[in-house]
């Protein structure tokens, strides 16, 4: 069941969105890719999420960025028994941070989420307007993703970049 959040739950959850932002947006620190800042704005190991990038790498899948929320909520509130049924907490957690991504980025709207979709209004994958783009859009993911790890129980703690100095971290 998810709870109203806290204000300090509200800016834990910011603080995720501004750290993801430095990590993909990459002029503070060597760019990530969606998936990957993702993964390491929540503490989780990143190799596995490489296989998000550009939607599943060929731009074919869904956004990398929307679907790392989806597997860092599996990796928080999942059952840790290979065998074990999904939990309640995790199928209420998806459910909820669906709504969330959807309000937040689409405002209610029934637009793909098919990386290549969503990037192909911009006539070059590599231009300064699709990166904004998705920076844009994988910081307001992280805070979906926070938010809904906070009204479900669950513990988000922002770790501070190794190498950027205090003034700028999330």
């Amino acid at each position: 069941m998810s709870k109203p959040l806290t204000p300090e739950q509200r800016e834990l959850a910011e603080r995720a969105a501004r750290k993801a932002r430095i990590l993909y947006e990459g002029t503070q620190t060597p760019h990530r890719s969606c998936g990957i800042c993702l993964a390491e704005t929540f503490n989780l190991r990143t190799p596995p999420y490489q296989a998000l990038r550009k939607g599943g790498i060929t731009g074919e899948g869904h956004c990398g960025a929307i679907r790392a929320g989806e597997l860092i909520l599996g990796e928080i509130f999942g059952d840790p028994d290979p065998t074990g049924a999904t939990t309640e907490t995790l199928a209420a957690a998806v459910a909820d941070y669906g709504a969330r991504w959807k309000r937040a980025l689409f405002r209610d709207a029934a637009e793909s989420i098919v990386c290549n979709d969503l990037t192909g209004r911009f006539a070059e994958f590599r231009s300064p307007e699709r990166h904004g783009f998705c920076t844009n859009l994988t910081e307001i993911v992280a805070q979906c993703i926070a938010e809904t790890i906070l009204a479900h129980g669950g513990e988000v703690e922002i770790r501070a970049i190794e190498g950027l100095p205090d003034e700028q971290q999330p």
